[in-house]
């Protein structure tokens, strides 16, 4: 018997969220796997919210990204921000559960792949050094490393920076998030030039207002990125 048969036999593989056993690793039982809101046919084509209706042939917007201006050109996001989803995020960015990375980004990908081009730079939507220090990790960094790797694209880690604690979103208005992101996140002084000229996958864990992510793409084009195009774990969705 090979190694990793024995290791199967000790240690077989669990759902991700309730430990049950299933028979693929970093996987989902059937329950948890009904109850996790993953986003499938009609979304809007900046921001991945689910639609009504069928696919008319043609890009569609949801109401929040036609009256928002966005500055990506696409976007979509695996789940919605809610139940399971919920779970899944807050477990990846505040419980340690750094294993939910390979997986989760897994999820994004199937999402994702529509928008993909080939030589695509995927850069994930950086942490203020505080907060770094503090969750030692980010958990944006590890989605973009893990999807970058399973789709076969360049990954920089460290394009961007966020000279300035933002501290949280939470509690504010959909103005005072904008207000509060204007110029916090900024061009690597070095790495940053590895975004001109290309086509670039932001990578995020969670879009609300779509503030963080317009002000990664701000910088990213004022690298000299071509066209910037935004992927998350889970989109906080009004009626979702």
């Amino acid at each position: 018997m090979g190694l990793q048969a024995v290791l199967r036999l000790l240690y077989p593989p669990q759902c991700l969220l309730c430990d049950t056993l299933v028979t693929t690793d970093f996987g989902l039982c059937g329950p948890c796997w009904r109850d996790t809101p993953f986003i499938a046919g009609l979304v809007c084509d900046l921001c991945g919210t689910p639609l009504p209706g069928e696919d008319p042939g043609h890009p569609v917007h949801c109401d929040d990204c036609l009256q928002l201006e966005r500055p990506w050109a696409h976007g979509r996001s695996a789940m919605l921000y809610r139940d399971n989803g919920r779970k899944l995020v807050l477990a990846l960015k505040h419980g340690d559960r750094l294993d939910l990375a390979t997986p989760a980004a897994g999820w994004i990908l199937k999402a994702v792949r529509p928008i993909l081009t080939p030589g695509m730079l995927v850069v994930p939507v950086p942490l203020h050094w505080t907060r770094l220090v503090q969750r030692r990790y980010n958990q944006s960094a590890l989605l973009s490393e893990a999807l970058a790797r399973q789709a076969g694209l360049d990954h920089c880690p460290d394009a961007l920076v966020r000279p300035r604690n933002t501290h949280t979103q939470d509690g504010r208005t959909r103005e005072g998030r904008f207000d509060n992101m204007t110029g916090a996140v900024l061009p690597h002084p070095t790495r940053g030039a590895h975004l001109r000229g290309r086509e670039v996958l932001l990578v995020d864990d969670v879009m609300t207002s779509g503030a963080t992510l317009a002000a990664a793409t701000d910088a990213c084009l004022a690298a000299g990125a071509g066209t910037v195009s935004v992927a998350v774990l889970a989109r906080v969705a009004k009626d979702a």
